[in-house]
């Protein structure tokens, strides 16, 4: 009776709006931070930058989400799984956010290759996000595709392992032969870029989560 009633009552659609906002700030974050990593000198600073505004704007907008489940009587799914997914996506861009500032303290101008190349894979991780998350409207008739992504981002996440450890074997046999510090502050970029995607395994987890409940 109640799954009656909650189907016939009118929905708060504005949370896939806001969702779907805050992938574009996910979508924007990465390309930056990736960029970031394969351009290196002169542009890190304006590209920092950058990853700070798409942080601050996400968050304004998990805000907005957060104080919308507090007032809307009828969601589209749980209240708890809405808080859940917005709060995922937006600690994946607070990671970002992270990664910047830790390349401006320690004001590093250029990047290994594993780097950059775990840069691409979070770009990648961004727009499988960003494709997903309005699939969440219909997600009954989404529900393969949905699946298919979550799958995608968790071998990307796989990856991203892989190339973690690739990247400080190469640092150990290379600038740490002279230079402990460059081992120190490569290492702290890797974990903050692994843990980048990390954040995206969440979000495509919690999205399954909303899936079995809810089909």
């Amino acid at each position: 009776m109640l799954r009656w009633f909650q189907a016939m009552m009118p929905r708060e659609e504005r949370f896939f709006d806001l969702f779907e906002a805050h992938a574009r700030t996910l979508c924007g974050g990465a390309r930056a931070l990736r960029d970031l990593l394969v351009e290196g000198g002169e542009a890190v600073p304006g590209l920092c930058a950058e990853i700070a505004r798409h942080e601050s704007e996400a968050d304004d907008i998990a805000r907005e989400v957060l104080l919308a489940v507090r007032r809307t009587f009828i969601t589209p799914f749980d209240r708890s799984d809405i808080s859940d997914l917005i709060s995922s996506m937006d600690d994946a861009i607070d990671q970002m956010h992270k990664t910047a500032k830790a390349i401006t303290l320690f004001e590093q101008r250029r990047f290994e290759p594993h780097m950059a190349t775990l840069g691409e894979v979070i770009v990648k991780s961004s727009d499988l996000t960003a494709e997903a998350v309005p699939l969440l409207r219909e997600m009954r008739n989404n529900a393969v595709r949905l699946n298919t992504i979550t799958e995608e981002v968790r071998r990307l996440e796989a990856d991203s392992d892989d190339l973690y450890d690739k990247g400080m074997v190469e640092l150990y046999r290379g600038p740490a032969r002279t230079d402990a510090m460059a081992f120190i502050v490569g290492s702290e970029i890797y974990d903050h870029l692994e843990k980048v995607v990390d954040r995206f395994e969440d979000v495509a987890n919690r999205i399954s989560g909303v899936l079995i409940e809810h089909l």
